[in-house]
């Protein structure tokens, strides 16, 4: 397992590219997820699909894949009527179909040395009101650090390559990711925000004061942005950029934006243009860089043919 500093490195050398969506692209296939654990109900009932888009994501080019764990809380499973065990099950398993579908990819011949990420959600992917795209929780720090403490340990202990503590929409609840990655100093992470605009995460603020603020911490291996319209990626890379040395992960969505109340997207997508602003992004400062909702394997294929960095 790679140490921060390897990662660092690693991803400094080269361009890293990030699978895309797991929730929406499971959708696409047929995959039925009513009801508040979202993703997490096709980690419970239809895990072999899962691994699948791991595969998928591994053969189109994909350096770093995401664990299905987003939805799975150990609160959002207990109020679904799992128990604790179950719940605890439930996030090592998103690791091991990860993990077996980076087996599969290199020995069928797969190159490279492919990174399995532990994604960590919001509350407000527990709440599922919307709150990951505004940061308006109602509760403090010492509450979001119960809320994620027991998964984040969990996660931390799984096997996974390193955490993905991803669409956090405040600097409140990223500095309980940091906390906690200072307690597991030994274990890589990084932290990408949602943002609203060019300039500010989802709660109003400055991406740059964030990335300032978490900067010191040791083993966070990159900071950046997720979930995020296109648009505004090259403008939030270039405020991070001036805050931090450390590497910058991008992963945006298609641009179309989420109805909490109707549990859906509108609004006109552009998944089919993100692999033509690689070269602006990676200009601006980004060294990983993904897809996340609405983005499926064909773009992130696109991604690695426009980065034609070398081989993995």
């Amino acid at each position: 397992m790679p140490t921060p500093a390897e990662l660092i490195q690693r991803f400094q050398s080269r361009v890293q590219i990030v699978d895309g969506a797991l929730a929406t692209e499971l959708q696409a296939r047929g995959v039925v997820m009513d009801g508040p654990l979202w993703s997490g109900h096709a980690l419970l009932d239809q895990p072999d699909a899962i691994e699948q888009l791991h595969y998928d994501y591994l053969r189109s080019g994909a350096d770093i894949i995401i664990t299905a764990s987003y939805q799975v809380s150990m609160p959002g499973m207990l109020d679904a009527g799992y128990t604790e065990n179950e719940a605890e099950e439930a996030l090592r398993r998103s690791v091991q179909l990860a993990l077996s579908a980076r087996q599969r990819y290199l020995k069928e011949g797969g190159k490279g040395q492919p990174l399995v990420a532990a994604s960590i959600g919001p509350f407000g992917a527990f709440t599922a009101d919307g709150g990951e795209y505004t940061g308006d929780y109602g509760i403090g720090f010492d509450e979001l650090l119960e809320f994620h403490e027991r998964r984040f340990e969990i996660l931390a202990e799984s096997g996974a390559d390193l955490l993905a503590c991803e669409t956090t929409p405040s600097l409140e609840e990223a500095h309980v990711y940091a906390r906690l990655l200072r307690r597991w100093a030994d274990k890589p992470g990084w932290i990408s925000f949602s943002c609203k605009d060019g300039q500010q995460n989802c709660h109003g603020e400055r991406i740059a004061d964030c990335a300032r603020e978490l900067d010191p911490t040791a083993n966070l291996v990159a900071l950046g942005v997720n979930c995020t319209a296109p648009q505004h990626i090259g403008s939030l890379i270039r405020e991070i950029r001036s805050a931090t040395d450390k590497p910058i992960v991008v992963y945006p969505n298609s641009g179309e934006t989420w109805d909490a109340e109707n549990h859906r997207f509108g609004g006109q997508g552009h998944a089919h243009e993100i692999a033509d602003h690689a070269a602006e992004w990676i200009e601006a400062g980004a060294n990983l860089i993904g897809g996340c909702c609405r983005i499926g394997p064909a773009q992130i294929a696109a991604l690695r043919e426009a980065t034609k960095g070398p081989e993995r």
